[in-house]
């Protein structure tokens, strides 16, 4: 997993300019639950890679930077409250369920936001993002995409679910 973040870290240096990956590989060499997370990323389609650091400045974030929402991570509601209520067609399972057994969180809007600004992510797709609790009550989740060059925040029920809609995660190390 080392080897494959490596390469990628190194081929995609615009995501973290001020990083060494000796430093990268500091923070994750010793920590099993870190790279499990990583790798559940890794083959779901995920091609995580950091973006820098948390606010905080003290943990680096990795995230899922593919191109399009993780193939292995689509079709699925928002989140299981949302799963137990769909009756009719219901999908597989939902995003935070998926996330929480990868290890991972769905990324907030403002994570979206900021991968976004490294690149063009989700030009095909659209991925769940963390709702508040608030829009969670009305039954309501939020998906981000980038269409008509812009990054855009939608809104959904929480048990709809298409086949170009999935998640994005990430985690903090």
């Amino acid at each position: 997993m080392l080897e494959i973040l490596k390469n990628r870290f190194n081929e995609n240096m615009d995501r973290h300019p001020n990083l060494e990956w000796e430093y990268v590989e500091s923070r994750l060499k010793d920590n099993a639950v870190a790279l499990k997370a990583l790798r559940n990323m890794e083959e779901s389609g995920g091609e995580p890679d950091t973006i820098g650091f948390d606010e905080a400045g003290d943990k680096l974030i990795f995230c899922d930077c593919s191109k399009e929402s993780p193939t292995d991570r689509r079709s699925l509601c928002y989140d299981d409250e949302a799963l137990q209520k769909r009756k009719k067609n219901p999908p597989t399972g939902s995003a935070e369920q998926l996330a929480k057994e990868m290890g991972v969180e769905l990324l907030t809007e403002e994570l979206y936001y900021r991968l976004q600004q490294l690149g063009e992510f989700d030009l095909k797709t659209s991925s769940w993002i963390h709702a508040p609790e608030s829009i969670r009550k009305k039954g309501g989740a939020l998906f981000c995409e980038r269409r008509y060059g812009r990054v855009f925040t939608f809104h959904n029920g929480a048990d709809s679910y298409y086949s170009s809609r999935g998640f994005r995660g990430f985690i903090c190390v």
